[in-house]
């Protein structure tokens, strides 16, 4: 992203918190706060987007709603007064479902997975990871439609994200963090045009 779209991308000077953010008019837009910065979200999701969004709920609710609950954007997770993001699914242990509230996930869910674009592949992979490790999400996967893979990161001791594992065609999704997970990454991308 060149240095004039980050710019665009920035909605107001000064240090936005969740209280303004909430007070702000419906728009038709969506934004995100990450450490007090406002910013205005690419445009809605490809077809791409939305099939594999789907399919990995699907999967996620099939194995794991009995223990997690399962949730997909738009949804706010504030993870401090100046950091709020949309991930594009995440998933919440129903022992901690203290944190899910009518104003969103308060606090950091248990996994966040975004979906790549190629207008989000460098905020997802760099800036949101940073935010996501930052205030504690201890597993966050990164999928990519177009190479067909799902990355999988687990937060190490020092606070950052370490790659546990790419998952590609026949392999099949594991967590010991959400022993509920077992899905072939492939099933994923069954439903997309190439």
């Amino acid at each position: 992203m060149d240095s004039k779209k980050k710019e665009a991308d920035r909605v107001r000077e000064g240090r936005v918190t969740y209280q303004m953010y909430a007070e702000m008019p419906d728009d038709g837009q969506r934004y995100e706060i990450i450490d007090g910065v406002l910013e205005l979200m690419s445009p809605s999701p490809t077809a791409s987007h939305q099939t594999v969004a789907v399919e990995l709920l699907f999967r996620l609710k099939q194995s794991c709603q009995s223990d997690y609950l399962v949730f997909v954007a738009p949804l706010d997770v504030i993870l401090n007064d100046t950091t709020v993001l949309q991930p594009d699914l995440l998933m919440v242990r129903r022992s901690r479902m203290t944190i899910v509230t009518d104003r969103g996930i308060e606090g950091p869910p248990d996994l966040v997975a975004e979906i790549l674009s190629p207008h989000s592949r460098k905020r997802d992979k760099v800036v949101k990871s940073r935010a996501y490790a930052k205030h504690g999400v201890a597993e966050y996967w990164i999928v990519d439609a177009a190479a067909g893979t799902l990355e999988q990161y687990r937060l190490g001791e020092d606070g950052a994200y370490e790659l546990r594992n790419l998952y590609d065609g026949d392999d099949s999704v594991v967590s010991d963090k959400l022993p509920c997970v077992s899905f072939p990454v492939k099933e994923l991308f069954r439903d997309i045009r190439q």
